[in-house]
């Protein structure tokens, strides 16, 4: 220790004494009374601490090393930067060899290759489809040239938002690629058709653009005020969700500036002008479909009842198939990772789990040598040392033939036949919201632990006895950790003159060790434990033969002053919003939704409960619950919003009106699709469908503003209507079939993160195509029911002109 120090003019020298035991022989030499050595009465040795955990891979003992990244940092960047480490340090030491068990960046890169693959092949679709309708180079370069514009910009609006290029952000931009170029067909379109009327490029593309100019501005509006609402969703879903909405907004509002800007600047240079007499047969299918839709749109319009009744009838049924639904949190998703969990009973140790290890490594193995488990990463101890968990890598997802859900099916059986441990197998998804993987958790609640543990208990037997899709309960509150109570005599122990110090010093030496102090060896602390011999502490009882100083130096059996009794505890007490609260967790079903298992359980607790317990959804489950009803939210929200906007743009309640009312047939187009997929209700597809609100409120417009603009001209509303649909067909069906088609390499993918595309893929393409046919025919019918009921413009405005002339004149007469 630093004593001091000569100081003198010229130098200082610092004084430092030194009595240092650095080795073991120097520690027993230490004196501890009179000529009594710390050798005489122990012996000092080097040795490792005690094992806290046993680490594998594949069967081997090693040692593990964990990396977690931090917030906002890119882990792509840290696994490639690990791995470049990993190489350099494989290369430096040729007796230790480091290896990459298990990275997250693996899955995410792949996942953003397929997601950039389908968005490659988006714009081809999308080009493709505008090529086949415009027949011609020239008009397909002019929309295909706003799609890398209004990527590019997007991308800078990511960059300026603060967001990163992940999974969400690349789907937001495949569905945006189908948007980008809806606005620039319309403007397109309409420049064209003017053209072929006989009008100069530059009058065609300055007339047609102030022709859609409201038209686009308003379907803009909409889309956005639909995308953004997403992105304040309040729960972990929409915090997760944020920017996705973003990013689909800010695609939505570049493609319309660039519609606007850059498209007729474009046209004005191109002869767009097409000889629609020429013979050819994609002219005369075009032809063909044109005059099939005139004819059935004016049998829908002589028959508004029937069309409307048969639409009313068809929302109905798909009331009734949404509560058929499978309704999850997240689609069943193939990461390429199983997650092995075995728990013992509470008490056990170390060694016992390394043994239940072995049986688990027993039922990999045939896994192991197919080739289907790449490697396991095991871990003894994780956590409590009656706890083991086993990380299995699949092989990639082309190089096997089974997904992950089917391998987990097929190992839990044996896996749960181990004796001495509770053992389950499940996979691992993308989004996790706390909780148990595949199975359902609840928090009981309640005044007392053991009251709560009663209906815990309970509610485990219903699991067991009663339900077919809820299996394997288990309890967090259990009362078998033992433990060796010493109950200190504190009057005898004062009679006798025996110091508690000195007892609760013997008994932590004696039992468990006793930290004493930190030996300084070089540039390392050593920790000194006072710790007894094995055999001198073998079972409970031994604890009574061990003596204590007493009063005059008397030595004083343990027996004299204590009572030592063996009982069962908890290993735990949770708390669940600051109350008691017991965990009851259970396997759901292959196959069964988490909303089938939350019903499940919820009708149980109604059973099995008793009073004053109340029963909490926990993890996936609660994060279910919260998402369906902030999504609900959402969805009345967009629709208000939707409706605010219209009344805005348009200046009139029936237009709005009209648009509003096709909606929800946008939305059971969309339940049809989902239905006769077999998708799932989940995060991805419910945030399909709030999409498609925007998406189905935007072709309405085109038609109901070109219908007020023509009534504007004098027709009436029949006529109006009719020829609007007509003319707004090619848009219209050009607009739909690029964003369906844009949407079908998102069904089609596969691989990993596949499901999550697919999910909002099978809404995109079923849903939107199925309510094209609204759109076409029921539109119509609803603005020739509702739009009588409103003036047209022209109407509205000679009555302003004469309400303002009359105000002139009393004016001229006051000031006369």
């Amino acid at each position: 220790m630093p004593v001091g120090s000569f100081r003198s003019d010229a130098q200082e020298l610092v004084v430092r004494a030194e009595a240092s035991a650095v080795d073991p022989a120097q520690i027993e030499n230490v004196v501890i009374s009179g000529t009594t050595r710390v050798g005489d009465v122990a012996q000092a040795d080097f040795a490792p601490a005690n094992a806290t955990n046993f680490v594998r891979l594949d069967g081997q003992p090693i040692v593990g090393l964990g990396v977690v990244r931090q917030a906002s940092s890119n882990t792509i960047e840290i696994s490639s930067a690990i791995r470049a480490d990993v190489e350099r340090l494989n290369a430096r030491f040729d007796d230790v060899r480091i290896d990459v068990v298990s990275a997250d960046a693996q899955f995410i890169r792949i996942s953003v290759r397929e997601v950039l693959i389908t968005l490659a092949f988006t714009i081809a679709v999308v080009i493709g489809t505008m090529l086949v309708f415009f027949r011609a180079w020239r008009p397909t370069v002019v929309p295909s040239a706003t799609i890398p514009v209004a990527l590019v910009g997007v991308i800078a609006g990511i960059w300026l938002m603060g967001f990163s290029i992940n999974l969400l952000t690349l789907l937001a931009l495949v569905l945006a690629t189908g948007l980008i170029v809806d606005d620039a067909i319309v403007v397109l379109e309409n420049a064209q058709r003017l053209q072929n009327k006989g009008l100069g490029r530059r009058a065609a593309a300055v007339l047609g653009t102030r022709q859609v100019f409201f038209a686009v501005v308003a379907t803009t509006a909409v889309l956005v005020s639909v995308f953004v609402p997403i992105s304040f969703l309040p729960s972990e879903a929409g915090r997760l969700f944020r920017e996705f909405g973003f990013v689909l907004a800010v695609s939505v509002i570049i493609s319309s500036f660039v519609a606007l800007s850059l498209v007729p600047a474009l046209a004005a240079k191109f002869d767009l002008a097409t000889d629609d007499s020429a013979p050819g047969r994609l002219a005369g299918w075009g032809h063909a479909a044109n005059h099939r839709y005139e004819s059935a749109l004016r049998r829908c319009l002589d028959r508004p009842k029937l069309v409307g009744a048969v639409s009313v009838a068809l929302a109905a049924l798909a009331a009734l198939l949404y509560t058929q639904l499978d309704n999850e949190l997240v689609p069943d998703e193939d990461r390429g990772v199983i997650t092995i969990d075995a728990t013992g009973p509470d008490g056990v140790g170390i060694d016992f789990m390394d043994g239940e290890l072995d049986e688990v490594e027993q039922v990999i193995a045939p896994y192991l040598a197919s080739g289907e488990i790449e490697s396991t990463f095991s871990i003894v101890g994780r956590y409590d040392p009656n706890r083991v968990r086993v990380t299995a890598q699949l092989a990639d997802w082309s190089e096997r033939d089974r997904s992950q859900t089917e391998i987990v099916e097929e190992l839990n059986p044996p896996l749960q036949e181990i004796p001495g441990s509770r053992t389950n197998a499940r996979g691992r998804g993308t989004l996790s919201f706390g909780g148990g993987g595949d199975g359902i958790e609840v928090a009981l609640t309640g005044a007392e632990y053991p009251t709560i543990y009663a209906s815990a208990q309970a509610l485990a037997t219903a699991i067991d006895t009663r339900s077919e899709i809820l299996s394997n309960p288990d309890i967090s509150y259990q009362p078998t950790q033992p433990q060796l109570s010493v109950q200190i005599d504190r009057q005898r122990a004062s009679d006798l003159g025996v110091e508690l110090d000195d007892l609760a010093q013997t008994l932590r030496a004696m039992v468990g060790g006793d930290d004493l102090v930190d030996l300084n060896v070089g540039d390392q602390a050593v920790p000194i434990f006072l710790t007894a011999q094995a055999v001198s502490v073998t079972n409970p009882s031994d604890l009574r033969n061990l003596y204590v100083r007493g009063s005059g130096g008397a030595l004083i059996p343990l027996s004299s002053v204590t009572v030592i009794e063996e009982q069962g505890i908890a290993a735990e007490l949770d708390r669940t919003e600051q109350r008691r609260a017991i965990e009851v967790s259970a396997d759901i079903a292959a196959g069964t939704p988490l909303r089938d298992a939350v019903d499940e359980i919820e009708r149980l607790g109604e059973e099995a409960l008793g009073p004053g317990i109340d029963m909490l959804l926990q993890g996936d489950a609660a994060s279910l619950e919260e998402a369906s009803s902030d999504l609900l939210l959402t969805y009345i929200f967009a629709l208000v919003i939707v409706f605010l906007v219209l009344v805005a743009q348009f200046e009139s309640v029936t237009s709005a009106l009209v648009v509003l009312l096709t909606i929800p047939f946008a939305l059971a187009a969309a339940v049809f699709a989902l239905f006769l997929s077999g998708v799932s209700l989940n995060i991805y597809s419910q945030i399909g469908l709030v999409m498609l609100i925007g998406l189905m409120a935007k072709n309405g417009i085109l038609i109901v503003e070109f219908a007020d603009q023509l009534r504007h001209q004098g027709r009436s509303v029949r006529e109006a209507v009719e020829e609007a649909a007509a003319i707004r067909l090619r848009p219209i069906v050009m607009t739909l079939i690029s964003t369906v088609l844009g949407a079908l390499p998102l069904i089609l993918a596969s691989g990993a993160g596949s499901e999550a595309r697919q999910s909002i893929g099978w809404v995109i393409f079923g849903g939107l195509g199925i309510a094209g046919i609204f759109t076409l025919f029921l539109t119509p019918v609803i603005y020739l029911a509702i739009a009588r009921y409103g003036n047209p413009r022209n109407v509205d405005l000679a009555r302003l002109h004469k309400e303002i002339d009359e105000v002139d004149e009393d004016l001229s007469v006051a000031q006369v």
